[in-house]
């Protein structure tokens, strides 16, 4: 067992009176209870496992990469190893305790030693850095590290020696069950030893105990990834992001908030930046999403489509605008590219960051993909907190480069196991208790299927070679390449038929030798001759080159000066001990010569062992030919087919084959992965002479015997089995050593042969062979404690507790690594759990059980879970409990299985209840997509009493109702914590939730916050709508429901707020105006129960508020037109504008408020339409008896009625009415019902005083002209004053001032009145009258002439008058009419007469 030690730990280093930690009892054995040596609590993974000092000590999650410190001054100690006699029923512990347990406590570990005679190695010089691929998440880490493997090779070798480590300054040696030394001082008393040494010794224990089991694990963990034949990686697994750490969350954050100080060079329009401006706010701002981040739950993807689903609404929303050429998606997609550059940032530094960020990313990645074998090492090392050094000593000594001996242990792991369900048949007192007795017999049959099938699929597995050979090659041209492709498929194809051969001819009595005939290829390079300085230097040589019985293969021609070639000849053949043939050839020069001549010839047998590279041998020179010695330089290699595992020469004597003891070739043949043969092979022949299947026989060293040993049979072996032993002999030790090794793997035995200890020569000293390096590496496993992990049983270990700590481990690391797993396994390590709990049989029940409780712990830790994961493996537990399988097969169910499985189902309950209660907190913003949904979904499953029962609806529904009422509670209570509404709650109150505030804020105060919590109320009902109401799709009465209580919560601080508002104020209208827009839409809370309630709560404010804006507008009609100037407004007076704004708003603000109650609805309408129409009605009789008054008045500016200007407060009045007039249809009109019931009515009234005030101006007017003309009656031909007048010589002064009247009033009408058709009506109305009048006066004198005066003043008047109406807009017609067109005849008449005159 290895353990690291420091001189200065805990206890205080290796000062004067300090106290030992003493060792009492037998070591543990692996499989006892974990609750006795492993601590209960977190079972996260912690740097302290490997920390050298106490003040290193931390809390912080599994580090893959523990920094190793070595000590000064170590005190040798080897630590225990692993008991090969482990119990293997190990006591059951409950799930929560064990699954809680802490797996790598959190202590200070000492540091680790090497002790190999002076020389120390310690574990600084080993570094946990991979020798090719490196893990995704360890690329930095193991950047930094030495490897030890290349910077000190010296001390490899050292490896064999004693392992030690220090556990604290003490001195003395105990020995350990398997009779390793153990430095320690001798226990004291019991009565010396204080609690804390008696609980660091315990301590010291457990962490031996879990390095043990770590060890122990990563052996099987090994042997899984050297040799799979049960599973494969999964390609087509879903790929996972990269997850957003804290760091990168505040990064994100500062890159959009300084978008929105518009510190960028990102251009946007305003609707772009309100976009990010709301999901900077809402989602990036959120403390919920800062939870999900610090959960590991959140990748990019998730920030992206959050924005995505936002700016969608947003664009969709808009209204189609045809004049615009750029469509909604192109819009769409333009925010979405502008999204992604202020995501990734704009500034050189953090595009720097961001190029090396993606680069460890893309290192990372592997760890998503299909990993090599060596990536896998090195991941299950960094879960295992194994050391490279370790890995190295573990990885030699069990040979796992070895196909051959790996596929060897799989085999005796299986006839290991066959035997031990066999005991289990006899001994049923071992098997474990099942929920019905008549499982016992299933469950040996059980074994007994799952052993067959993993020999099926080790059958299944192809024939391998025991090592990855490359064959030499050199460069060669294109005429000597024809064989190359064909032999090697052929050699391909035939191992194939061999393979399939071998498989048919199984259940036969006996194999076939043709079975045994082996395909080769031998490869053979001419390169160089020499001795030919006799031969002309142009003369042109070549060489030939044949394997016995095949074709030949000549080189390119090359002068004797320079015989070098490259020529590579490829020769298949089925002889195992071949003769290839080399000649020289010169090429003759006389033109009638047929043949060329032969310089030199070389004969050579070769065996599939033989490889020879730049070689240089003797030809034999031919008579005749050059007198010079000549050699050839040769590359010579013969590859072995993959199923030939071991051949050479040997000596032996059987007692049913070989029966003479002679030196023969041997060949170890496999024919699949259970069928092996020793064949002899004689030269020149393919198939075997005699063979020996070796099914049954069991193989070991010998000693010599005296009667057979000769010059070349010096070392023994036998091969036996019941009625027959076949002795064999080798000329080497290395030699006999790998025939044992290869013979133990065919064979499958149980017992491993052990060399006998004999006096080393030379030739054991040499370590050229594979098996001369196989022993030294399991030499050094034996002195270093390793050999006892790889010699151990599989079969004697409980695989549950070790897959359990495995697995514990693995989920912990996947949890911690860059990407956002969910709890999701990485395709290799799923890949490599798979094979270990095939092969090793570990029930797949417990493998999930196991998997939920740790993925539950996880949960509770603060990590996000896939609830689709616990699904899977829930469902798959269920079924298996309640023995519904899906594959339909009958299984036995432990009462373990049982217990563990009705206990997490209660904990799953527990934790989904959670979940749903805080869906809002578990799942923010719907993240991730589907979890919800997921989760209610594996909540049906859960509540389901018998999974082949169909659900309860109602159970569920309950279950669900329950669940959202506390979210209700519990949304609102956070909610209302955020906005600052709820405070302390009064001590008398116990059964209610009003909520007290303090004295000092004002009912103004309130009553803001209470609409801010009304607004963030909204907002996250919105949310919860927008998120989350598709996965409450089947429950949307239960959600209705929810959303009920939690307004029902707001209510009754609604409630206690306006309760505290004085009686006259109305600061709560905007809050009933905000909740009822948002009520009034909802598909749901439209009327509902907190909608009536808050219609119930207003409407007497509403009511009290008409009835007081009644009264008020009342009282400034009174009071406003008592003291009324009458100065000009917009359209009225002061008094007149502020009563119809009052009206206008008041009904704006009621129609505003979108009353829910349609009745009351309606009754509000009527009401403020009569108060309007009674309104404008008392304003009209004001403003008509003041007009009586003013219109009296007039400016006499002359001294002369003709001098008469209409009062501009007259005008004022005009446009009162006709402002009430326009203003009467908004005002007075309903919107159902008789439309126009108050509207008419006030409608005819202000008509009537404008008609009434039009005629009183008109007359006004007229008697004006009336004034005039009495002046001119006084000039009537005739009268008593008409000559006295006439000698003043009066030219026409008082039409001249009547003209000027009638401008200036027309000029003030036109400019005071607002109206410009009710001018007009005026203007014509004033001016038919005042033509009448002129044409009655005329007719009048149709008797007498006019005077010149008079005619002199009616011209300018009539002429004047047309002009000045006309220029106001009066119409032709009027102007010309039948009356005005007599007055200008008359005139003109009267205007002749006076001139005859």
């Amino acid at each position: 067992m290895l353990h690291d030690s420091s001189d200065e730990d805990e206890g205080g280093g290796g000062g004067a009176g300090k106290k030992s930690i003493p060792t009492k009892g037998p070591q543990t054995s692996l499989n006892r209870p974990v609750v006795n040596h492993v601590n209960t609590g977190s079972p996260l993974l912690t740097k302290s496992d490997y920390s050298s000092s106490p003040q290193k000590t931390t809390t912080s999650h599994y580090s893959p990469q523990p920094n190793f410190h070595a000590s000064p001054t170590p005190t040798q100690r080897i630590l225990p190893t692993i008991p090969s006699n482990s119990s293997n029923n190990s006591p059951s512990t409950s799930l929560r305790s064990s699954t809680n347990t802490n797996l790598f406590p959190e202590t200070t570990q000492p540091s680790m030693v090497f002790n190999a005679d002076t020389t120390s190695i310690k574990s600084d010089d080993s570094s946990n850095q991979s020798e090719g691929h490196l893990h995704p998440s360890q690329q930095q880490q193991s950047s930094t590290r030495n490897q030890d493997t290349k910077a000190k090779p010296a001390n490899t070798n050292n490896l064999s020696k004693t392992l030690a480590t220090t556990t604290s300054s003490s001195t003395g040696t105990t020995t350990s069950s398997m009779g390793i030394p153990i430095d320690r001082a001798p226990s004291p008393s019991p009565s010396l030893i204080s609690e804390r040494e008696r609980e660091e010794n315990e301590r010291v224990e457990r962490e031996l105990e879990l390095k043990r089991k770590r060890l122990q694990v990563y052996v099987f963990i090994c042997r899984c990834v050297a040799c799979p034949f049960n599973s494969k990686q999964s390609s087509d697994m879903a790929r996972k992001h990269l997850k957003i750490t804290l760091v990168q969350y505040g990064v994100i954050k500062e890159r959009f908030l300084t978008f929105l100080n518009g510190k960028t060079r990102i251009e946007a329009d305003e609707a772009f930046i309100n976009a990010v401006r709301s999901y900077y706010e809402v989602f990036l701002k959120s403390e919920r999403v800062g939870k999900m981040v610090q959960s590991g739950g959140c990748c990019s993807d998730d920030f992206r489509d959050v924005f995505r689903i936002n700016i969608e609404k947003r664009v969709r929303s808009l209204p189609d605008i045809d004049s615009l050429k750029i469509s909604k998606d192109t819009v769409l997609t333009l925010w979405m590219s502008k999204f992604d550059a202020i995501y990734r940032g704009q500034e050189q530094d953090q595009d720097n960051s961001n190029r090396r960020l993606s680069k460890s990313n893309y290192m990372s990645t592997s760890a998503e993909l299909i990993m090599s074998k060596e990536q896998l090492y090195d991941m299950f090392q960094n879960i295992l907190t194994i050391k490279k050094f370790e890995h190295q000593m573990i990885f030699n000594s069990a040979q796992l480069d070895n196909n051959d001996e790996q596929a060897a242990t799989i085999r005796r792991e299986l006839d290991g196991r066959m035997k031990q369900a066999e005991s289990l048949q006899r001994q049923r007192g071992l098997m474990p208790k099942f929920v019905h007795k008549e499982m016992d017999t299933l469950y040996v049959d059980e074994l007994k299927k799952s052993i067959n099938d993993l020999m099926s699929n080790l059958e299944s597995l192809p024939v391998r070679g025991g090592s990855d050979q490359k064959p030499l090659r050199s460069k060669r041209g294109a005429s000597h390449s024809r064989h190359g492709s064909s032999s090697s498929s052929g050699m391909h194809s035939s191992t194939k038929s061999l393979h399939n051969d071998g498989n048919s001819e199984e259940n036969e009595a006996g194999l076939s030798k043709l079975a045994f005939v082996l395909n080769f290829n031998v490869n053979i390079t001419c390169k160089e001759v020499r001795g030919l300085k006799s031969i002309p230097t142009n003369r042109i040589v070549y060489c030939t080159m044949e394997v016995e019985g095949g074709e030949k293969y000549r080189t390119e021609h090359a002068e004797a000066g320079k015989p070098v070639w490259e020529s590579l000849a490829e020769f298949p053949t089925n002889q195992i001990l071949p003769i290839i043939k080399v000649k020289l050839y010169m090429e003759s020069s006389g033109i009638l010569s047929l043949d060329d001549n032969k310089l030199g010839k070389l004969s050579l047998q070769i065996d599939p062992t033989f490889n020879k590279t730049n070689w240089w041998i003797d030809m034999v020179k031919i008579k005749n030919a050059s007198a010079d010695e000549l050699k050839v330089k040769l590359d010579v290699r013969m590859e072995k087919p993959q199923n030939l595992k071991m051949c050479g020469w040997c000596y032996a004597r059987g007692k049913n084959v070989w029966k003479s003891w002679k030196r023969r070739y041997y060949a170890l043949v496999q024919v699949s992965q259970y069928c092996f043969a020793m064949c002899s092979y004689r030269e020149k022949k393919s198939e075997p002479t005699e063979m020996m299947p070796l099914e049954g026989y069991t193989v070991d060293y010998a000693e010599p015997d005296n009667g057979l040993v000769m010059q070349d049979a010096k070392y023994f072996f036998k091969a036996v089995r019941e009625g027959d032993v076949v002795t064999f002999a080798t000329n080497e030790e290395n030699e006999r050593h790998s025939w044992v090794q290869a013979l133990y793997r065919a064979t499958g035995q149980s017992h491993k042969p052990t060399p006998p200890v004999t006096a080393t020569t030379k030739s054991t000293q040499a370590a050229g062979t594979s098996g001369q390096k196989d022993q030294i590496d399991a030499d050094r496993s034996k002195k270093t404690g390793f050999d006892e992990y790889i010699q151990s049983d599989p079969c004697k270990f409980d695989h549950h507790d070790l897959f359990k700590t495995l697995q514990t481990a693995t989920l912990d690391f996947r949890l911690n690594d860059p990407y956002c797993s969910l709890g999701w396994l990485s395709p290799g390590q799923s890949y490599v759990l798979e094979e270990y709990c095939s092969r090793y049989g570990v029930r797949g029940c417990l493998r999930h059980l196991y998997y939920l409780n740790d993925l539950l712990d996880r949960a509770e830790q603060g990590f996000m879970i896939d609830p689709q994961l616990l699904h899977y493996s829930y469902v798959f537990c269920a079924s298996h409990v309640s023995g519904s399988r899906p594959d339909s097969s009958a299984s036995t169910i432990t009462m373990e299985e049982k217990d563990r499985f009705n206990e997490i189902k209660e904990r799953l309950r527990q934790f989904l209840e959670h979940q749903v209660t805080n869906f809002r907190f578990s799942f923010p913003f719907g993240r991730p997509e589907g979890a919800l949904k997921a989760t209610l979904s594996l909540l049906e499953r859960v509540l389901t009493k018998d999974i082949s029962a169909p659900i309860s609806r109602d159970d569920i529904r309950y279950f669900i109702r329950k669940c959202l009422e506390n979210a209700a509670y519990t949304n609102y209570t956070r909610v209302s914590d955020q906005a600052k509404i709820e405070g302390e709650r009064e001590n008398q109150q116990q059964n209610d939730n009003e909520t007290i505030y303090n004295t000092d804020d004002s009912p103004r105060k309130k009553i803001d916050d209470l609409i801010h919590l009304a607004e963030l109320c909204i907002e996250l009902l919105q949310q919860d709508s927008e998120h989350y109401q598709e996965a409450f799709q089947q429950y949307n009465d239960l959600l209705m429901e929810h959303e009920e209580i939690f307004w029902s919560l707001f209510a009754v601080d609604m409630e206690h707020v306006i309760d505290q508002q004085p009686i006259e104020s109305w600061d709560s209208f905007p809050l009933f105006q905000l909740l009822n827009d948002y009520l009034r839409v909802h598909d749901t809370l439209s009327n509902g129960r907190f909608h009536q309630q808050l219609r119930d709560t207003f409407a007497p404010l509403v009511i009290r508020y008409v009835d007081l804006m009644e009264s008020c507008i009342a009282q400034s009609i009174h009071k406003g037109f008592e003291k009324e100037n009458w100065k000009a407004r917009t359209r009225g007076c002061a008094t007149s504008e502020d009563m119809l704004w009052k009206l206008d708003a008041l009904q704006c603000f009621i129609r505003d408020l979108h009353w829910p109650d349609e009745m009351f609805g309606e009754h509000l309408e009527k009401r403020l339409k009569q108060m309007a129409s009674d309104m404008i009605e008392a304003c009209g009789k004001r403003v008509s008896r003041h007009f009586e008054i003013w219109i009296k008045k007039g400016g006499l500016i002359g001294g002369t009625n003709s001098d008469y200007l209409l009062p501009s407060e007259c005008c004022v009045m005009v446009n009162v009415i006709l402002d009430c007039k326009a203003q009467a249809l908004k005002l007075c009109a309903l919107h159902s019902g008789d439309l126009h019931q108050y509207h008419t009515r006030i409608d005819e009234y202000l008509e009537k005083i404008l008609g009434d005030m039009s005629r009183a101006l008109i007359q006004k007017l007229i008697s004006v002209l009336d004034s005039v003309f009495k002046k001119l009656s006084r000039y009537d031909e005739g009268s008593f004053f008409a000559q006295i007048l006439s000698l003043a010589k009066p030219i026409n002064e008082d039409g001249q001032a009547y003209v000027l009247c009638v401008n200036a009033n027309l000029e003030q009408l036109r400019q005071k009145i607002s109206d410009e058709i009710f001018t007009l009506n005026i203007f014509e109305e004033w001016y038919r009258q005042q033509t009448q009048f002129v044409f009655t006066w005329l007719g009048e004198r149709t008797e007498i002439g006019l005077h010149p005066y008079q005619l002199a003043c009616l011209l300018l008047i009539i002429k004047k008058t047309h002009g000045s109406f006309e220029l106001q807009g009066v119409q032709e017609k009027d102007l010309n009419s039948q009356a005005y067109l007599t007055i200008m005849q008359r005139l003109h008449f009267e205007e002749t007469a006076n001139a005859v005159k």
